[in-house]
């Protein structure tokens, strides 16, 4: 049997964490990493770079999807975190398939700002998914999720690092499925839920926006929503003067 070939698309904390994963399990399950596509956006404070992981491991960096095309071979793709969408001739360059770790369930949160709009939507439960990529937004066969309660009145940091946790345990306790295509895809639209919704990255300065005319309990939901540390907070306009909620732990 011959070594899988993989390519590895991805960014930020989880990207990287992802990718030394993949990196250390290369010999066990059998696979080659043969190349990584990232941007190396970081989000928080974080030690090292995809880039620097991939160097000190001696795998090519590629400069963009072009140099991706022109690999001789790729049986693998695996994204994490990866900020360009896939076209059809992307897709059909992995002999077997692409597979994307989505950080929020799925059908339910498509796009962007996922954690966000759980919270708004007053849902008491989150999750992570892995799915098939195909030329939609999020809207491939999942091949695996976890799911878990959101705590009672959970900030949007608080979510991300619940979820992300997850995450990581979901893709390591995946991963050897995945290499071997020992799994069965479920199409999205077999999966019954009560909402599917697609969000988008511009949606996220429109729900900071808060009337003062809303109910206590919306503006509340709306601060835990968006109140994340080292982004523009959310707002309040009273007259002429601008409300911003910072929030600090205890």
């Amino acid at each position: 049997m011959k070594t899988k070939k993989v390519v590895f698309m991805g960014s930020k904390e989880i990207g990287l964490i992802c990718l030394d994963h993949l990196i250390s399990s290369q010999l066990k399950l059998d696979f080659e990493i043969v190349g990584v596509l990232t941007n190396n956006r970081t989000l928080g404070v974080q030690e090292g770079s995809i880039s620097e992981s991939s160097q000190k491991n001696g795998i090519p960096i590629l400069k963009d999807l072009d140099e991706f095309i022109k690999l001789p071979e790729v049986d693998i793709v695996i994204s994490v975190q990866y900020h360009q969408i896939l076209k059809r001739f992307h897709l059909q360059k992995a002999s077997q398939f692409n597979i994307n770790l989505h950080m929020a369930p799925l059908p339910e949160y498509r796009g962007c700002n996922q954690f966000s709009f759980a919270i708004i939507n007053g849902d008491t439960e989150f999750g992570t998914s892995l799915h098939i990529i195909d030329e939609g937004i999020d809207s491939g066969p999942l091949i695996a999720e976890k799911r878990f309660e959101i705590p009672e009145y959970c900030f949007v940091d608080q979510l991300y690092e619940i979820t992300f946790r997850e995450s990581v345990l979901l893709f390591e306790n995946t991963l050897t499925a995945i290499i071997s295509g020992d799994f069965k895809p479920i199409p999205q639209n077999k999966i019954q839920t009560q909402r599917s919704e697609i969000h988008y990255r511009k949606e996220i300065e429109e729900i900071k926006q808060i009337d003062p005319n809303w109910p206590k309990e919306k503006i509340l939901s709306h601060v835990r929503a968006t109140a994340m540390p080292s982004f523009s907070p959310p707002l309040m306009k009273m007259g002429n003067k601008t409300i911003k909620f910072l929030v600090e732990d205890a």
